[in-house]
Parts: C-alpha cells; sequence; structure tokens
C-alpha cells in the first residue's frame, strides 16, 4: 500500500488526504515539545520556507513515545510550534511510531534501512524520512542529522520535482 493511501488526521483533527502531497516531495518527521532536539523545528522551518516553492513540505508527526517529551494537547502543540519556531508545515495528530499501536504510516516508514542499512524502530524524535513525489520512500535520516546539514538538503534536491 503506498503512503499516499494512509489515513491519518491532521492535528486539529480534520481528515489529512496524504493523496495531496502525491507529486511533491515530502520530509515527514516525528516532533516533540520538549525533547533537547526540539530546536530541530527551526532547521525544518527553513527547510520548509526554502523548498516549497518547488513542491516540498514537511509533515510534522507529533509523538510523545520518547520520554513524554510530547505530553500536550493539540492546540497546545499548535501554539508552542507557531509562536516558538513559526511552523508552517503542516502536522497531524499525535500518533506511536513504534509498538503495538504504531500508526500504519510508520509500518511502512520503519520498513525503510537507514544509510548503515539499519531499518526498524524510530530510534527517538527528530528522525526523518524522505519521500519522493512519486510515493517511494527514498532516505531515512536518524534523529541527531540536522535538518539543514548537507546530505539531508542535497537529498531533497535530488528529488524535487520542479
Amino acid at each position: 500500500m503506498s503512503i499516499y493511501e494512509r489515513s491519518i488526521a491532521a492535528l486539529d483533527g480534520s481528515a489529512l488526504d496524504l493523496g495531496a502531497y502525491r507529486g511533491k516531495a515530502v520530509l515527514v518527521v516525528n516532533v516533540a515539545s520538549k525533547c533537547g532536539l526540539t530546536p530541530q523545528y527551526a532547521g525544518l522551518e527553513h527547510l520548509q520556507e526554502r523548498f516549497e516553492d518547488r513542491g516540498f513540505t514537511v509533515l510534522g508527526v507529533p509523538s510523545n513515545q520518547f520520554g513524554e517529551q510530547e505530553p500536550g494537547s493539540p492546540e497546545e502543540i499548535q501554539t508552542f510550534c507557531s509562536s516558538t519556531y513559526g511552523v508552517t508545515f503542516p502536522m497531524t495528530e499525535k500518533v506511536d511510531v513504534n509498538g503495538p499501536a504504531r500508526h500504519p504510516l510508520y509500518g511502512e516508514l520503519t520498513a525503510v534501512p537507514d544509510a548503515e542499512g539499519e531499518a526498524g524502530d524510530i530510534q527517538w524524535n527528530f528522525e526523518k524520512f524522505l519521500i519522493a513525489p512519486d510515493g517511494e520512500i527514498v532516505r531515512r535520516f536518524r534523529p541527531r542529522v540536522e535538518p539543514e546539514s548537507p546530505d539531508v538538503v542535497a537529498a531533497i534536491e535530488a528529488v524535487l520535482p520542479a
């Protein structure tokens, strides 16, 4: 099944049609507001601003599975992200990315290996998956890889549709 056929809600509870991202490059990132890596929101927003006009978007996926570092309500998460980091990219509902209640989207994403050939569970907040415009999951970047690192930027530029 394609990621475009997966069902997930937006942070505000409305339906989020992943099919709307068909034809775009998408960086899916599990995020958290109270993590040592939370400042990566700034880099993610910079990527959004830099590449949005070229057929790219970041998709933030809040998860509270790592040290309970995303405890807030949807409203609290939205307020934090927009007021602290000026986040304009879309955000989904809070989901599990590992374990028996893992969201089906992450069932597909975690099957993709990282640069060392390791697939499987998400290691921590801010793990990143790059999806090409045709829906292929082309790269996996572990949490400590900064959003604006040369590897991430080069990978995005390689799959931009426009």
